[in-house]
């Protein structure tokens, strides 16, 4: 057997063939190229090197390179004939069609939040959150809900022990700002909250809310319908029409319920806004001076406005969705369609 550095570079390339038999497709053309290239392979530079040698050992290489590309070809052979037999294989049918790869992407209620967060931080709100779990002071008492209220009532809310719930709404976040920071005051907040709602078209037990808080000297009703008129047009359209209706939450003095016009029907009544051709959207109203006191602010000197809407019930209007409930049960089918 020859001998000398190129004889060492054979025995080198030599080991290298266990690897073709274990190679996938790529591998194997990367070893083909690798090993027997026209211009780099590694057994085609030592037969570029052979002219160097003496007689006798040019004769005794040249075979023994000779001997080892025939033994790489035959086994780079072999295994491109197994690869072939093993795409061939009977349960494998090469005429379905290929599985789609989904494609990640923010889920529509999210996009809805982020998109309503964003339009209320061109108005100077910031983005808050707060804790899930409440007290129930901060979740009823100290926002002008007594505890005999039947909001209050375990049909309607989670206990997870004495004095202390899942929240109902994002409101208690609200409270803890006011007693946190002094005005002004302009947060938006979105999270889950918590009802013992039933799981139908229309409710959810588990769900999105966002509040919204300004608080300051001589906050009036013609800024808040000003906030809430700038931002029905930014989300939905300048053409889109709003109303206020009179209504009555314990935390705020007066109060409205804003409706804007079904984007379904355009305003001429279909089942979707049960033939009025209006959505509800929020409850909102002028924050109550009782809340302000249990805050530790002087109603007399400071006033603001609440808000608050559900993502999820905006979302089915935006989109013409006739059921809540499809936009919880992770239906690819049906998310996909939100895939910007």
């Amino acid at each position: 057997m020859a001998s000398g550095p190129l004889a060492d570079q054979l025995a080198a390339i030599a080991s290298r063939i266990d690897e073709i038999a274990r190679a996938d497709a790529r591998q194997l053309a990367d070893l083909k190229t690798e090993l027997l290239g026209r211009k780099a392979g590694q057994l085609t530079r030592v037969l570029r090197d052979l002219p160097s040698l003496a007689p006798d050992a040019r004769r005794a290489v040249g075979r023994q390179a000779n001997a080892l590309k025939h033994q790489i070809e035959a086994a780079l052979a072999a295994r491109q004939e197994s690869l072939a037999r093993g795409t061939q294989r009977a349960d494998v049918d090469l005429t379905m069609p290929g599985r789609r790869t989904w494609r990640g992407a923010t889920h529509p209620i999210q996009q809805v939040v982020d998109e309503i967060c964003g339009i209320f931080k061109d108005l100077g709100f910031a983005r808050v959150v707060g804790s899930e779990a409440e007290s129930e002071a901060y979740n009823f008492t100290k926002l002008n809900i007594p505890l005999d209220h039947p909001a209050a009532d375990m049909h309607d809310t989670f206990y997870l022990g004495r004095g202390l719930v899942l929240r109902t709404h994002t409101s208690p976040v609200q409270a803890h700002v006011m007693e946190r920071y002094p005005p002004p005051i302009r947060v938006v907040v979105p999270g889950l909250v918590y009802r013992r709602d039933p799981f139908d078209p229309s409710h959810a037990p588990v769900f999105d809310q966002i509040e919204g808080l300004a608080v300051d000297e001589g906050v009036s009703f013609v800024d808040f319908k000003a906030a809430i008129d700038y931002f029905v047009h930014r989300f939905f359209s300048r053409e889109t029409a709003v109303r206020f209706r009179a209504s009555y939450f314990p935390f705020t003095e007066p109060s409205a319920e804003v409706d804007v016009q079904c984007q379904m029907c355009g305003g001429s009544g279909c089942s979707t806004c049960k033939q009025t051709g209006w959505m509800e959207i929020m409850g909102a109203g002028m924050v109550h001076p009782a809340v302000f006191e249990a805050c530790g602010l002087d109603p007399e000197r400071f006033t603001g406005y609440a808000f608050g809407m559900g993502p999820a019930r905006i979302a089915l209007v935006r989109y013409g969705i006739p059921d809540i409930r499809m936009l919880y049960q992770n239906d690819m089918r049906f998310l996909d369609q939100f895939v910007e």
